[in-house]
């Protein structure tokens, strides 16, 4: 199964604990309140998978973006 490489812009920040929920991807503050979530997912259920303890949170989903290889992440 192919891997993609996901970069998810939220706003808000996530505690230790909630970051946790995320084991395998990499959180980085974006600025203005905004954070990155960046990693590989094989397949859309794990995007949504992501995605969706987000949206429980209640934080707002900036943009998800499938990355192409070489792509800068920030």
């Amino acid at each position: 199964m192919p891997e993609y490489f996901y970069r998810i812009r939220f706003r808000g920040a996530l505690d230790p604990r909630q970051a946790g929920w995320f084991e395998g991807l990499c959180l980085n503050p974006a600025g203005e309140g905004e954070t990155l979530l960046v990693g590989w997912l094989s397949e859309k259920a794990a995007l949504h998978g992501v995605i969706a303890p987000l949206r429980a949170l209640g934080l707002e989903l900036l943009s998800v973006e499938r990355l192409n290889a070489g792509t800068e992440i920030i």
